[in-house]
């Protein structure tokens, strides 16, 4: 799978290191920066670029980081056909999960619903609140996980795109 890559500089070093482990999981990285540690650098001029690779179909996905994730996903979610999710540490569900009622003490059940439920083509990281361990283990999950393609499911999503 090709999938694009960028952060801002408080993702900047796990960034390098999660292209490492998607590279050795075979997979090919489109990395848009930044090319060097910056601390005042502006996250957009690199999100931008790595969603138009997952908008246009260049990269089939799309893994970003940032310090909580939320600002990268807001600027990713700009672009017409990207559905970025953000993600910042396992949680338990407290309620049903899924329209048959199920209750998932999964702490990784979110990320399998954003591609499940949502068909979330970006992944945005929050690297202040996460291990590189906690990374590897979502964006792997994430990446394993296909849509359902159930109807209800793929109707909200062309409401999203259109």
């Amino acid at each position: 799978m090709i999938i694009a890559l960028a952060s801002d500089h408080a993702g900047y070093a796990q960034l390098k290191d999660l292209q490492v482990f998607l590279e050795r999981a075979g997979h090919t990285c489109l990395y848009f920066g930044p090319h060097r540690f910056n601390p005042t650098d502006d996250y957009p001029d690199y999100i931008f670029p790595a969603a138009q690779s997952v908008a246009s179909g260049k990269s089939q996905a799309g893994i970003i980081i940032g310090g909580d994730g939320e600002g990268e996903a807001m600027a990713a979610n700009r672009l017409k056909g990207v559905r970025c999710a953000v993600f910042y540490g396992p949680a338990v569900a407290k309620a049903p999960v899924d329209a048959e009622g199920d209750i998932s003490h999964d702490p990784f059940e979110v990320i399998k619903l954003t591609r499940l439920h949502n068909n979330a083509n970006m992944l945005s990281l929050g690297a202040r609140f996460l291990t590189l361990k906690d990374m590897q283990n979502a964006v792997k999950l994430w990446l394993d996980t296909d849509f359902s393609k159930a109807e209800r499911h793929q109707r909200r999503i062309e409401k999203l795109d259109t």
